[in-house]
């Protein structure tokens, strides 16, 4: 309802009056002040005035028949509000609510409740009936932050404090009763109508008890009302933030009457984890954005760690104070607190394993986080964000339900995620018009195959520095060209940076390119059928939910092509992650330190949602050896479980594995760990070895046959060849460098045939 403006009567006119006290309970508890009418003529419409006292407080004055002139009457909390006693002289002017512009209605206010004398009732209150009451009774007023108002409810005395006020224009069409902003200055008042939103905190001093409300939202609304996810600058998260709105936030949006019904208390706990550079701070600092009032407290892991006994644990302590202060006041109205603990993993590891240098500083740490979050005094208005890296070191008691309830990894994003984040890393370039137009961010997205978030942004970063240094004068390297004004990041900036930019979980293109020297010869249709097969797993792997897990042993003689074929079906399958375990790469390591580097690989492949580990030479890398024999069984054992694990929901892994050994590893009961096998067989016939002359090229026609004539004649009766292709493709390149190519070649194939023989 809108209230008609008054023109104040005495034009400008300032009155000095001395106050009084209130003539009776209809002004003490109406909120009104008494003034005379020979002062304040009574008005045509019989409405109360609104006088200004002392330039700050507005109170809606009532004149009275017989009250002494230059006199304002006024009750206790009133003068208090007010910082009057009855000995001051009091300056008072006519107030226009309308002089502060068109927001002079109050679309919502926090009111603090409590008793106002000593008889006091047990009974909760509820509040929908006394937002009635309140507005009943003081509708019209103007109220303001600060104020403080006598109210009879049902005989019993309250008194009312205003905490916040929110004003709204309802002058316009369609006015927004939630647009106005929170208010907490004195001067920011507000008339209450019928329509006015009030929330009510319970004074905890009196003791008095406030029912939640049933139909309003809490007083404390945390979610401001024009929020977007998009505003937050996060991409590729979408869905993991919906997930931790639903889970975290969205009990704490809806009437705390609804959610006492249902007997549920809210999250008190979200755990963020998943590789480094994912977003998982950049969540937790952006959940401030959305917030209406209190910033979040964020603290790093090893700040809590003090060398003083107990310091560390008051640490803690400090962190959960205002909440439980608020809590104790307030209740279930209380607001949100938020602490986010980054590097949780510092001071959170399992107890009992000798964190903080065997001092129990950790432990005691723990116990002291789970006490606050779930312990017999339950706070119910608390959200701990913790984030980590390794959710396995972390204590198991704190990520139960009631504490770090909430388990979300933030893994790699996909490729519209990546497509979200080039587009927020580049929104200031292409507003500026500083990128040019032949850069595609679709195309790009696509060649960032896992890259975290953070490595997207150093994508950019190294792309712009390309660009700058297009525009250096050449033979310097501080001067400028002329031309820097029209600089633009282009295309080839973005391709050089993906040649200097890769990710921490990622492809290793070149250590795999190295296993495929001289490429993949299609000197038999073995060849094809074994990458035709190959190509089969990918597909099942990467499309049926049915096998999240698929393994397949290469096995062949030495120098058969094995880890060739193996590195080629693991390029083409186009996954974002793929990676090598090889003997190369862990000579030296004692065993544990091979299951270290084992688990680590695995562990990584578990991050991304397709993966291909190869494990190359498997006997090689258990320590197998014939004279012995000998190996290592807990490197074995390892391989072993990997093999048959299960990914996460959603992750799919294909293992690709070598060996020269077949026979050995059904001995040690390691064959049947795999799903599938192919025989990877030698060059066995002269076709197939004038097939890989003719394609080597170097050798002309002649000379092929001259070798063809040479080669395998270790009798007369058997003329055969039984020799891996790697020898052979060896045995040209060596050939290259002797004059007599095609005796050189004959003599190194010859002596490879023997041995093979021998071999046999």
């Amino acid at each position: 309802m809108q209230m008609p403006a008054r023109k104040p009567p005495g034009g400008g006119q300032v009155w000095t009056l001395r106050p009084a006290k209130s003539p009776d309970n209809t002004y003490t508890f109406g909120n009104l002040v008494a003034v005379s009418t020979q002062d304040f003529p009574p008005t045509r419409d019989g409405t109360d005035l609104l006088l200004l006292v002392n330039d700050l407080y507005v109170f809606s004055a009532r004149p009275l028949d017989g009250f002494p002139p230059g006199q304002m009457s006024m009750s206790d909390p009133q003068r208090t509000w007010a910082m009057v006693a009855f000995t001051d002289a009091v300056k008072v002017q006519i107030y226009d609510p309308f002089s502060q512009g068109g927001q002079a209605y109050l679309g919502s206010t926090d009111i603090e409740v409590g008793f106002a004398g000593k008889k006091r009732v047990e009974t909760p209150y509820d509040q929908d009936e006394l937002g009635t009451a309140v507005i009943k009774n003081f509708e019209n007023q103007i109220f303001a932050p600060g104020q403080k108002i006598l109210m009879d409810h049902k005989s019993i005395p309250l008194l009312l404090t205003i905490k916040t006020v929110q004003r709204v224009d309802l002058t316009t069409e369609k006015p927004d009763l939630s647009a106005g902003r929170v208010d907490t200055e004195p001067t920011a008042r507000g008339i209450i109508t019928r329509h006015t939103q009030i929330n009510f905190f319970k004074d905890a001093r009196t003791g008095i008890n406030v029912k939640a409300s049933n139909r309003r939202p809490a007083a404390n609304s945390i979610i401001q009302p024009d929020f977007k996810f998009e505003d937050m600058g996060i991409g590729g998260l979408d869905s993991e933030f919906s997930t931790i709105f639903r889970r975290a936030f969205a009990s704490r949006i809806f009437p705390p009457g609804l959610v006492e019904k249902l007997g549920i208390q809210h999250v008190k706990g979200i755990l963020l984890y998943g590789p480094p550079g994912t977003g998982k701070t950049l969540i937790a600092r952006q959940i401030g954005k959305m917030l209406n009032a209190r910033e979040p407290k964020v603290i790093n892991g090893p700040e809590v760690l003090n060398k003083y006994v107990g310091q560390s644990e008051e640490n803690v302590r400090k962190l959960f104070a205002d909440a439980e202060k608020e809590y104790k006041e307030k209740g279930e109205e209380s607001g949100l607190h938020i602490i986010i603990f980054d590097e949780l993993d510092a001071v959170c590891k399992q107890r009992g394993s000798g964190a903080a240098g065997g001092t129990g500083v950790g432990d005691s740490v723990v116990n002291q986080l789970l006490s606050k979050l779930d312990g017999v005094d339950q706070l119910n208005n608390i959200l701990l964000i913790g984030m980590t890296n390794r959710k396995d070191m972390i204590d198991e008691a704190l990520l139960r339900p009631g504490r770090l309830e909430v388990h979300m990894e933030i893994s790699l994003p996909d490729e519209k995620g990546r497509a979200q984040i080039l587009k927020i890393h580049t929104q200031r370039m292409r507003d500026n018009n500083v990128m040019d137009s032949d850069v595609d961010l679709g195309e790009l997205a696509l060649e960032t195959k896992n890259f975290s978030g953070a490595e997207i942004a150093g994508l950019v970063k190294s792309a712009s520095s390309f660009a700058f240094s297009r525009h250096v004068k050449v033979g310097t390297m501080a001067n400028l060209s002329d031309d820097v004004v029209n600089m633009k990041v282009n295309r080839a900036d973005f391709h050089h940076a993906l040649d200097e930019v890769k990710p921490a979980f990622g492809v290793s293109e070149e250590e795999l390119s190295t296993r495929i020297q001289y490429g993949i010869i299609h000197y038999s249709p073995v060849v094809n059928e074994i990458l035709r097969e190959g190509e089969l797993f990918v597909k099942q792997v990467g499309s049926a939910d049915s096998t999240p897990v698929f393994s397949v042993l290469l096995h062949g003689p030495p120098g058969s092509g094995k880890t060739a074929l193996a590195a080629r079906i693991a390029i083409d399958s186009g996954f974002p992650f793929i990676k090598l375990i090889s003997p190369e790469d862990m000579v030296g390591f004692s065993e544990m330190m091979k299951v270290q580097h084992i688990s680590k690989i695995f562990d990584d492949a578990y991050k991304s949602r397709t993966s291909v580990v190869v494990v190359d030479n498997i006997e090689r890398i258990i320590d197998w050896v014939p004279i012995g024999p000998r190996f290592s069984n807990t490197v074995l054992q390892t391989l072993m479980v990997f093999l048959r694990k299960q990914p996460t929901k959603g992750r799919r892994l294909l293992i690709l594995a070598t060996t020269t050994e077949r026979a050995i590893l059904k001995q040690l009961d390691f064959y049947n760990s795999f799903n599938s096998d192919i025989m990877v067989p030698n060059i066995t016939s002269y076709d197939e070895l004038r097939y890989i002359l003719e394609q080597c090229g170097a050798f002309e026609p002649q000379e092929i046959e001259q070798a063809l004539q040479g080669i395998g004649s270790i009798t007369a009766e058997d003329r055969s060849i039984a020799v891996g292709v790697k020898k052979i493709l060896l045995g040209i390149e060596t050939a290259k460098q002797d004059p007599d190519k095609v005796g050189r070649f004959v003599r190194v194939i010859n002596r490879a045939i023997e041995e093979e023989h021998l071999f046999q």
